[in-house]
């Protein structure tokens, strides 16, 4: 219903793009990855780790920045759009990862504004530090919004909002993440605390529901000059489809990162209330990743819809920026690669 929802508000003029917007309704529903999920996604998943875990505040061990900007199933009209951005750094003698992460995601009517200040504390598991266990703790807040402007449904349903709808509701997540010089790991969790605050009286507002992330991954090194960086990530809402990246980067002398994903639907436990046929199949990512500076990071993917999504979408562009400022010259002995 939630999908349905949203794409019912594509605002469509011509009898081709009515025919389409059938298609792509049909589509939604047998797609996998979507189906049910709220959280946006990001092919870019590995430089994005903030927004996946509260725990990964401090991970570079400098003052980081990211951003990201999402344009999926362009040509689509009401596809979604998404935006992030966080700034993390350390204190206490790197003990303590401090993080302040927004992001804005649009999807047809639908938008949604989350902030969220984030604290990890980073436990040495080895003697010089390379090593470390990072606890992390997201409080914030979530701007649920729907613009009734947008919907144009063939038969309207009751109470349907005419202009803009939206209300604000607290928020927590939280995470593990360990981490050394050759293999990563990450548990988290969010919408935690806005799962709770009832948005009935917002009838066309879909209730937040909490989100898993696992990731992991590992550096191989192939050469003096050569690393393979595999890792994937699960993710589930324990209503719709959970979804699987698997990942790969070829990393050539610290400056240029070549990668590819998959992105597929895999079933962990029995979800009866899902229909049977689903395909499995969503995307093959390929991407880029330039390092023109030692301290400054700009990376692209694109996306290439393999679901019923194929033919009725020109791909998806995913464009990331990175930048960390050099504040001690020890971090770049070991430079960090998760």
């Amino acid at each position: 219903m939630y999908l349905m929802l949203v794409y019912a508000s594509i605002i469509l003029k011509d009898h081709k793009m009515k025919k389409i917007s059938i298609l792509l309704i049909l589509a939604v529903f047998s797609v996998q990855l979507v189906s049910a999920q709220q959280d946006a996604q990001f092919s870019q998943y590995m430089f994005n780790g903030i927004y996946i875990n509260p725990a990964y505040a401090g991970y570079k061990e400098q003052l980081n920045i990211q951003s990201f900007y999402r344009s999926q199933w362009t040509g689509i009209p009401g596809a979604p759009k998404t935006i992030s951005l966080a700034v993390d750094a350390i204190a206490n003698d790197n003990k303590v990862g401090l993080a302040l992460q927004v992001s804005s995601d649009r999807l047809g009517a639908q938008s949604n504004l989350a902030a969220y200040a984030n604290y990890a504390y980073r436990l040495q598991m080895n003697d010089d530090g390379s090593a470390r266990l990072a606890l992390g703790l997201g409080v914030g807040a979530i701007q649920l919004g729907i613009d009734g402007s947008k919907l144009n449904p063939n038969d309207p349903e009751p109470y349907q909002p005419l202009g803009m709808q939206s209300t604000i509701v607290a928020d927590a997540r939280t995470g593990v993440y360990y981490s050394d010089n050759r293999y990563y790991a990450g548990l988290s969790a969010d919408n935690l605390v806005s799962q709770f605050f009832k948005v009935n009286s917002y009838s066309f507002i879909p209730q937040p529901k909490p989100h898993y992330y696992l990731t992991a991954g590992m550096l191989v090194p192939l050469s003096e000059d050569l690393l393979l960086k595999p890792s994937f990530l699960l993710k589930d809402d324990m209503a719709g489809p959970t979804s699987l990246d698997l990942s790969a980067f070829f990393i050539l002398g610290d400056k240029i990162w070549i990668g590819c994903s998959y992105r597929t639907g895999v079933k962990l436990y029995e979800k009866s209330y899902l229909q049977s046929d689903l395909t499995s199949d969503n995307s093959l990512v390929a991407a880029v990743q330039l390092f023109s500076l030692k301290n400054f990071r700009i990376g692209y993917a694109y996306d290439i819809s393999i679901g019923p999504l194929q033919g009725y979408s020109n791909g998806t562009h995913e464009i990331s920026i990175g930048y960390f400022f050099d504040t001690k010259s020890s971090r770049m002995l070991t430079p960090r690669y998760f």
